[in-house]
């Protein structure tokens, strides 16, 4: 099995929130890979890692990063291959690492979820994929009716929360 995504984070203290990407892409029977590589501390590895992922057949790379998070960019700026950036909690809230992520210049564009918010890059990565594999689409059409039937089912619980005032 060869992956066709690749997880990537800035250090294995990233795991904590990007085990949220693999566990979708697990659920989707996409096959992954998981690595921690660091812009400013392995620049050559990423440089290797980046120029190579297209030949190894990755299709999707979600890149974790935090504080002055240059991960993403830097992985987009030497690979055809869509980046998605996830950015980390690790100061300021998040907002340093959303910021240098979301301000990329022209021409070297990452797709960027919230902070801390590896399943939706995971889920992203999948309906990047399934736009040519049916299969894969069919397990992203699956998991989008089930968060529908999850409110249907909160409405139906919801029903039984009694308020003086409540009229449904």
């Amino acid at each position: 099995m060869k992956p066709i995504v690749s997880i990537i984070m800035g250090s294995t203290s990233d795991l904590p929130v990007m085990e949220k990407a693999a566990e979708i892409l697990d659920s989707f029977r996409i096959p992954f890979e998981m690595n921690a590589l660091s812009a400013h501390r392995t620049p050559e590895e990423v440089e290797k890692f980046s120029k190579n992922a297209e030949s190894r057949g990755i299709k999707v790379i979600i890149a974790a990063a935090g504080m002055a998070a240059h991960l993403p960019g830097v992985i987009a700026s030497m690979t055809p291959i869509p980046v998605i950036g996830v950015p980390i909690k690790a100061s300021l809230e998040g907002l340093d690492s959303i910021f240098s992520i979301l301000q990329m210049p022209p021409g070297i564009p990452v797709a960027t979820v919230g902070v801390n918010a590896a399943q939706n890059a995971g889920i992203l990565a999948a309906q990047i994929i399934a736009t040519g594999d049916k299969k894969i689409m069919a397990e992203v059409i699956k998991y989008k009716e089930s968060l529908k039937k999850k409110i249907v089912q909160a409405n139906e619980e919801l029903k039984a929360v009694k308020y003086q005032y409540k009229t449904n």
